[in-house]
């Protein structure tokens, strides 16, 4: 995938609540975890707050996105503004995958 190609899915520059939605969606799908309420878990907080943040209401609050960061190497900058430049290889060869899923999953939910 080209740099047009990845700038567009990961929605660079665009720090309103649907795009950070889908990035932490896409972030959900490379921790392995199989439900949300786990990724709750893991990060201290409510699921209700969670749900929230993945549906488009709220940003994704600190504790979430501290848990990214320290467990999946996924880091503030690319959840809030989408900068993926300073993810690590790994962790981007799996995100624009996920990222591709997940703006899928929002458009047909949308409808």
């Amino acid at each position: 995938m080209d740099l047009d190609g990845k700038t567009r899915l990961a929605r660079l520059n665009d720090i309103g609540l649907a795009a950070c939605a889908i990035r932490l969606r896409a972030a959900f799908m490379l921790t392995g975890l199989e439900k949300h309420q786990d990724l709750a878990g893991a990060a201290g907080i409510s699921h209700t707050v969670l749900s929230n943040a993945m549906n488009g209401a709220t940003y994704p609050n600190r504790e979430v996105m501290q848990y990214l960061h320290r467990a999946h190497r996924i880091d503030f900058n690319f959840l809030m503004n989408g900068d993926f430049a300073q993810l690590p290889g790994d962790v981007q060869a799996r995100l624009f995958p996920a990222l591709e899923a997940a703006a899928g999953e929002w458009e047909r939910k949308r409808g």
